[in-house]
C-alpha cells in the first residue's frame, strides 16, 4: 500500500525548532562544549604554549608510568545492580574527621601560574566553593598566606618536600601552621628529579626562557602572554628566585638521604595530621601504617618521576588486605573521569586527588575551567553511582569492579 503524503504546514515545524540562546562569552562557550577532562585537555592544548602546556600534560622518560595508570582505569568491567532507587545520591566522604562534598580533592601542583594566571588561587577557591580539599605545593607560585586568604572557609592543605636544608623545611612547616593549615602532605618520592624530557627539549626555566621557537609558538596564544605579562612576574612563592632549568631546581633542592626517621621527627614537630603522598610499594603502607600516620597517598607522582613505576590503582587491592582500616587509604595518578574515581573507592581507596584533570580547566578558562572539570567529574561520578545501583560512596565494594585479565583485554 502506497504511503499518503501531504505538504507540510508551517506550525507542523513549531515543535521542531528550538533555537538555543547562544553563549556570547567566549570562555563559557568553550567551556560548556567540554564534556570530559579530555575535551579541556584539547581546549587547553590550543590555548598553551607548549613548554607550559608540556610541563602539565608530560611526565618522565618515555611516560609509561602515566600510560600504564591510565590504561589500569580502562582495563576494568564494572558489576552494576538492577532495580535500586537511586534517586537520591550521596557523593560525600570523611576526610580526616571532616566531609568532602565529594571523594577527591585537589592535588598539589608545582609551577601552576605557569599553566595560567589565576594558577593557585583559581584551584583553591574553586576547591572551597564545591566542599572539597585543595593541596598546596612547595612549589606553588602562590604563597601560603595568599592561598588561605583567598580561601579562607576551604580545606587548604600544604605539600612539603624535604629539602637539604632542613631549617628551610621547618621554616614553611611553621608558615602552614599559623595559616590555619590542618594536614600536611609529606612527599616522599623524589630523592632526584624525574628526567622529564619534555621540559629539557622545551627549554623549560624559571623564569621561562624566550627563544624564536617560543616565540613561534606563542604568536598563536596572545591571551595567555597578555596574562603572563600583565600580572605578577612568575616565581615559586617559597624559594628565593631561580635562574636554571626546573630538574636542576629539583636536584639542587631535595635531599636523596631523607629516611623513615626524618618522617618520624616531621610528625614530633607537626600538630595536624600527616598524609605520606608517593608510597609505592605494600611493605612501605605497612610500616607508615605502624608509625601512626594519618593517611597514606598511594601514587607514582602523575608517572613524573620513576617510569616503569608500580601501577597505584593496581597496587590499592593488596594495600587495602595488608593495612586493613586502621589507617586511611588515599589514590591519585591516571584518573581523568569521574568512573576512574568510582573505581577507586570500590576496590578500597578512602579518598582520591586529581592533579592533570583540574590543570586542564585551568588552562581551557581559569577559574571557570577549574569549575567546569570539577563539574564533569562530579556529574560522572553521580551518574556512575546510579548506573551501579548504590546511592552512597559507602555502598561501593570490590565486588563492583572486576579487573580484566590479559585474555579479556586482547
Amino acid at each position: 500500500m502506497a504511503k499518503r503524503r501531504r505538504f507540510p504546514r508551517p506550525r507542523d515545524f513549531v515543535p521542531l525548532l528550538r533555537f538555543k540562546k547562544p553563549t556570547l562569552n567566549p570562555t563559557r562557550r568553550r567551556l560548556e562544549k567540554a564534556l570530559t577532562v579530555e575535551d579541556l585537555r584539547r581546549v587547553a592544548k590550543r590555548r598553551t604554549p607548549k613548554a607550559a602546556f608540556d610541563y602539565t600534560d608530560g611526565a618522565a622518560d618515555s611516560e609509561l608510568s602515566l600510560a600504564r595508570a591510565r590504561q589500569a582505569f580502562q582495563d576494568i568491567t564494572f558489576h552494576p545492580a538492577i532495580l535500586r532507587d537511586v534517586s537520591v545520591v550521596d557523593t560525600s566522604v570523611d576526610v580526616l574527621g571532616v566531609k568532602s562534598a565529594l571523594p577527591f580533592g585537589i592535588a598539589p601542583t608545582g609551577f601552576t601560574r605557569m599553566m595560567q594566571s589565576e594558577g593557585e588561587i583559581a584551584g583553591a577557591t574553586a576547591a572551597e566553593a564545591a566542599g572539597i580539599p585543595y593541596a598546596l605545593s612547595t612549589m606553588g607560585t602562590t604563597s601560603i598566606e595568599d592561598v588561605t586568604a583567598a580561601a579562607p572557609h576551604g580545606r587548604n592543605w600544604f605539600q612539603l618536600y624535604m629539602w637539604k636544608d632542613r631549617d628551610r623545611s621547618m621554616a614553611l612547616v611553621d608558615r602552614a601552621a599559623q595559616a590555619g593549615i590542618d594536614t600536611l602532605l609529606v612527599t616522599v618520592d623524589v630523592p632526584v628529579a624525574g628526567a622529564r624530557l619534555r621540559d629539557t627539549r622545551n627549554g623549560m626555566t624559571i623564569p621561562p626562557t624566550l627563544t624564536p621557537r617560543t616565540v613561534l609558538n606563542a604568536i598563536p596564544r596572545p591571551a595567555w602572554w597578555f596574562d603572563f605579562l600583565t600580572t605578577e612576574p612568575l616565581a615559586f612563592a617559597s624559594l628565593d628566585k631561580w635562574s636554571g632549568t626546573v630538574a636542576e631546581l629539583l636536584d639542587s633542592m631535595f635531599d636523596p638521604t631523607v629516611t623513615f626517621d626524618d618522617l618520624a621527627w616531621i610528625q614530633q614537630q607537626w600538630p595536624g595530621r600527616i598524609v605520606v603522598k608517593g608510597v609505592q610499594s605494600v611493605s612501605d603502607a605497612v610500616r607508615l601504617a605502624e608509625m601512626g600516620v594519618d593517611a597514606v597517598l598511594l601514587s607514582s607522582h602523575g608517572g613524573r618521576q620513576l617510569d616503569r613505576a608500580p601501577v597505584p590503582f593496581l597496587l590499592l587491592p593488596e594495600v587495602r588486605r595488608e593495612v586493613g582500616h586502621e589507617m586511611d587509604l588515599y589514590l591519585d595518578t591516571g584518573i581523568m573521569s569521574g568512573h576512574d574515581i568510582v573505581a577507586a573507592m570500590a576496590v578500597g581507596a578512602d579518598f582520591t586527588m586529581i592533579g592533570r584533570a583540574y590543570l586542564y580547566g585551568l588552562m581551557a578558562g581559569g577559574r571557570r575551567g577549574v569549575d567546569r572539570a570539577i563539574e564533569i567529574l562530579a556529574k560522572d561520578i553521580e551518574r556512575t553511582m546510579r548506573l551501579l545501583g548504590v546511592t552512597s560512596i559507602a555502598e561501593l565494594d570490590p565486588g563492583h569492579v572486576e579487573f580484566l585479565s590479559r585474555a579479556d583485554r586482547a
